[in-house]
């Protein structure tokens, strides 16, 4: 049977034996308000409560009172409503009803919860307006009328925020915040809020109940002890791991990273991973906003890509600390470094609740299927996913995983969660099918709107004041490069280009003389110096310096740039110190060096102290280290490793002339020893590249001989095929022994030769604008070609490396094809998809059936190659070179033939374009070909 409020109200006045006033609805508030404040200093009595129920209609009467004294006074209205339900009791000698208790207890929690959200806004006046509105009076004159039957109050007690219950007073509340002039939007938020927190304050009401509910209220007294528990672990997550992260420092310094974050701009990426460059710029917060609260987009990934260095980090922090603040408990959120995974299972869930060591998740099964919480996973660093090695098969299972669950939390109305996953622009290509339900933004360059936020947020610190406007005119100065205004653009470049001019570090002279490609690496290395020599103290006043930086600075540089091998190598995270100290056994100088540091601080204290140049204690892993920034690991990694390509190139004389400093045999070790770990990201190898581009007379030429030597060895499988112990097992083994167990010793030749492949096509790429050198380096990765026959050697790299796993050719080399020489090549059948092959030289090639689906062939020279029958489907053609090739039977389905900037494709009458598909779905197919071929 339906009841309704006021005949609850009227019930529980006919129990304690009081009639109803005449009083208006301000002076029902009034009484209220004075119950609530008489409960708090003297306790429950019958006294106290007859006024109450006789001078008003509801406890939500008390909205019409200055909202600061409800909010501030600290009134207890749950023990209020608790005492109403005991003394009607007591009196009645009669359980309450099951809609009676909902009607006054949620009453009770509701309040509380206003309490407890407004209170979380103290600058808000909430009694802007002396009077409140004629709405306000309306509303809970309807609130009267409201009906419960059994059904609707047991939808109360098991999820408010869904039940009409809900509505009704949220209706209440918005009129109360109209009539203190809050704007429409934030209202709608803040009422939700209060709504989605009212179910802790009625599990708080039925605990402290007791008896007097216990005949009428299901589940049982332990499951709400449970939940109400689940609600105390939220709590303290938020505050440990999330309110905490914009207040972390920034590397060393003495501030955080609330102190310098300006919110960043992004624009949008398509389906097929283009940046709209004619987009506007957007708010990335204001973005995720609107995409967080918009219910039409719950089944969509936000993926938010940059490159390295560019706050998605950063954004990740401060956006969960926002959502706490401003969404919890709409949405709770739960940030995760994905490169803190260790297990990687089936389904997304899964691995969650494997690797989140959280009271809330391992105690209780349904913790994604609770309609009373709803997460916003934020997914940080897509691209430092540990998971074998990082083969794009996997990453492409992981985002699957990721597209899936978020359409699995819009299909089934308990879980609706969100997913925000942030990584490299890079991370996502090479996956040859990505999900449809990825709205991805791209974060751009900071504009001078933005930089000058940041300058002014950097002028507020203590330790810049007065430097800014210097360090600011010289970036807009006519003598600060055209390159480094463009790097300065960059969050993390920007603030190492601003604190090195704050200590007088920063070598403008060197910036001056950089290239494009070479002045990220000044900034770097002249970040490394100034690291190296900066005075620090511990906080008990030891000075660092003695004991650190008073030692030879190459001594630990040596030590960072080894440390960066064995982050670089155990995945790109983090690295034990064992791994490092036994990596240095041969250097004596460092290992003195480490020796005599832990001997003066201690183990741990040393690790503290490498703090100060950018490594600290691992989070994940006890023991070890990591880098503040991965790009700091890779820069340091790309250090190492062109320390070892130039003592590659190295002689000395001797009696019998001139000899080698590293010997074949022992190059080939250090080889695996460097490479045979996982692939070169492309940002290690831009690194390495402009650092040795610094010197033009480098010995190119000899470095190219050695490299190809080894490669053309590592292609017979030389090294693998013996029946000694081999290297590719000598580094297995050496991985293994630090816990590093992905890899299979087939593994570890397979990437040490791509990697050096990768090295190769880089020298390739890089003597093209050389004219003293272009004729002396020449890589054929497949073979040098020949007259009458092709060359199979890439193809049997690529079926060599696919037996780790389908497409690890693609992922490892693929992006990195361009300008490459393949004259002649015999790639028939081929998987190809998703590959960069722009510019390449592809004369003379058999393609035929090969798979070039989405593969970048703008500008290639694919003159006379056979491509009969080959999936082109998608694939990027623009300015390609057609002539005399055979298109016969080939897929050209939604191909881009040409655009503005590329031209057309180029074919003549010796091009075979019989029984060619797809030619009417192809993007830009020159008019002058649909005349040849009959398709205008």
């Amino acid at each position: 049977m339906n009841k309704r409020l006021s005949q609850t109200w009227q019930k529980f006045r006919q129990s304690f034996s009081v009639g109803e006033s005449l009083n208006t609805t301000v002076e029902t508030g009034k009484a209220v308000l004075e119950a609530a404040n008489t409960f708090k200093e003297q306790g429950a009595s019958l006294e106290l409560l007859k006024p109450l129920l006789q001078n008003s209609s509801s406890l939500l009467d008390v909205l019409c009172s200055p909202l600061a004294q409800v909010v501030g006074a600290g009134l207890p209205f749950v023990p209020l409503g608790i005492a109403l339900l005991k003394f009607s009791r007591d009196i009645t000698k009669q359980d309450p009803s099951l809609e009676d208790c909902v009607f006054i207890v949620s009453q009770a929690a509701y309040l509380e919860s206003v309490k407890e959200i407004l209170s979380l806004y103290p600058s808000i006046n909430w009694d802007a307006s002396p009077n409140n509105s004629e709405a306000l009076k309306r509303q809970l004159q309807k609130l009267n009328d409201f009906e419960l039957d059994y059904q609707s109050a047991s939808n109360v007690v098991a999820c408010f925020h869904e039940s009409e219950l809900a509505k009704a007073f949220n209706q209440v509340l918005l009129a109360r915040l109209a009539a203190a002039n809050i704007p429409n939007a934030n209202a709608n938020i803040l009422t939700q809020r209060v709504a989605w927190n009212t179910h802790r304050y009625i599990i708080k009401a039925w605990i402290e109940s007791g008896d007097a509910i216990k005949n009428i209220i299901q589940p049982s007294f332990g499951d709400w002890q449970k939940e109400q528990q689940k609600f105390s672990s939220i709590d303290e997550y938020l505050k440990t791991h999330i309110a905490s992260k914009p207040l972390d420092l920034v590397f060393d310094e003495s501030f955080s990273f609330k102190d310098i974050y300006v919110p960043l701009k992004a624009k949008p990426v398509d389906k097929n991973g283009e940046i709209d460059e004619k987009a506007n710029s957007l708010d990335l917060e204001t973005w995720a906003k609107e995409n967080l609260l918009n219910p039409k987009n719950l089944d969509q990934v936000m993926f938010v890509q940059g490159g390295p260095g560019r706050g998605k980090s950063v954004f990740c922090r401060m956006f969960s600390d926002w959502v706490r603040q401003h969404l919890h408990p709409i949405w709770t959120p739960i940030l995760i470094r994905l490169r803190d995974l260790d297990s990687f299972e089936s389904r997304l869930e899964n691995t969650l609740e494997a690797e989140l060591k959280i009271s809330f998740i391992q105690n209780d099964k349904n913790w994604l299927t609770n309609k009373n919480t709803h997460f916003l996973f934020i997914l940080d660093g897509f691209d430092e996913l540990h998971i074998e090695a990082r083969s794009n098969v996997n990453l492409e299972a992981f985002i699957k995983q990721v597209s899936g669950f978020q359409q699995e939390c819009k299909s089934y109305r308990e879980m609706g969660h969100r997913v925000i996953i942030t990584g490299r622009s890079m991370s996502l290509q090479g996956i040859p099918h990505l999900p449809r339900n990825l709205e991805r933004v791209e974060i751009v360059e900071m504009d001078g709107e933005l930089q000058h936020k940041w300058l002014d947020r950097w002028e507020e610190l203590p330790a810049n004041k007065g430097k800014t406007a210097a360090f600011g005119e010289f970036l807009q100065g006519d003598r600060c490069p055209s390159e480094v205004k463009k790097l300065a653009q960059e969050p993390l470049l920007l603030y190492l280009l601003a604190a090195m001019y704050r200590d007088g570090k920063l070598a403008i002279d060197k910036l001056e003389q950089a290239s494009q490609r070479t002045a990220k690496i000044v900034i770097y290395q002249e970040a490394l110096n100034w690291v190296l020599t900066k005075q620090r103290s511990q906080a008990d006043g030891t000075n660092l310096n003695i004991e650190l930086t008073q030692q030879k600075p190459e001594d630990l540089k040596r030590i960072l740039t080894e440390a960066a091998v064995c982050v670089v190598q155990s995945g790109g995270e983090f690295a034990s110190m064992s791994m490092l100290e036994a990596r240095l056994q041969d250097d004596e100088a460092a290992k003195a060096f480490i020796e005599k540091a832990r001997e003066k601080l201690g183990n741990e204290a040393l690790k503290t102290a490498l703090a100060a140049f950018y490594i600290r204690p691992a989070d994940k892993q006890e023991g070890g280290v990591e880098f503040f920034h991965k790009s700091f690991g890779e820069f340091l990694f790309a250090e190492r490793l062109k320390l070892r390509l130039k003592a590659w190139t190295q002689y000395y004389d001797a009696e019998d002339g001139r000899q080698l400093v590293i010997p074949e045999a022992e190059m080939n070790w250090q080889i695996y020893d460097l490479l045979g770990f996982g692939r070169l990201t492309s940002e290690i190898v831009e690194y390495l590249m402009g650092l040795l581009t610094e010197n033009q007379d480098f010995p190119w030429e000899q470095l190219f001989k050695r490299l190809e030597k080894f490669y053309v060895n590592w292609c017979k499988g030389k090294f693998i095929d013996s029946a000694e112990e081999t290297l590719p097992q000598k580094k297995l083994r050496q991985l293994q022994k630090y816990g590093i167990q992905e890899l299979g010793q087939l593994q570890v030749d397979i990437y040490a030769g791509l990697n050096v492949m990768i090295l190769l096509l880089k020298l390739h790429r890089y003597v093209q604008g050389r004219d003293d050198l272009k004729k002396q380096i020449i890589f054929y990765p497949s073979g040098e070609p020949r007259e009458n026959s092709w060359t199979a050697q890439v193809h049997f790299i690529i079926n060599y490396s696919n037996c780790i796993r389908f497409e690890s050719f693609n992922s490892v080399v693929g992006q990195l094809l361009s300008y490459a020489n393949l004259s002649r090549a015999y790639l028939s059948h081929a998987n190809l998809s998703d590959t960069n092959l722009s510019y390449v030289n592809l004369n003379d090639a058999n393609l035929s059936r090969a798979y070039l689906s989405r593969a970048d062939l703008s500008r290639a020279n694919l003159s006379r190659a056979d491509l009969s029958r080959a999936d082109l489907s998608r694939a990027n053609l623009r300015g390609a070179n057609l002539r005399g090739a055979d298109l016969s039977r080939a897929n050209l389905s939604r191909a881009y033939l040409s655009d503005e900037v590329l031209g057309d494709i180029r074919w003549d009458e010796n091009t075979n374009w019989e029984n060619v598909q797809g030619l009417d779905t192809a993007r830009n197919v020159p008019e002058a070909l649909k005349q040849q071929l009959g398709l205008s």
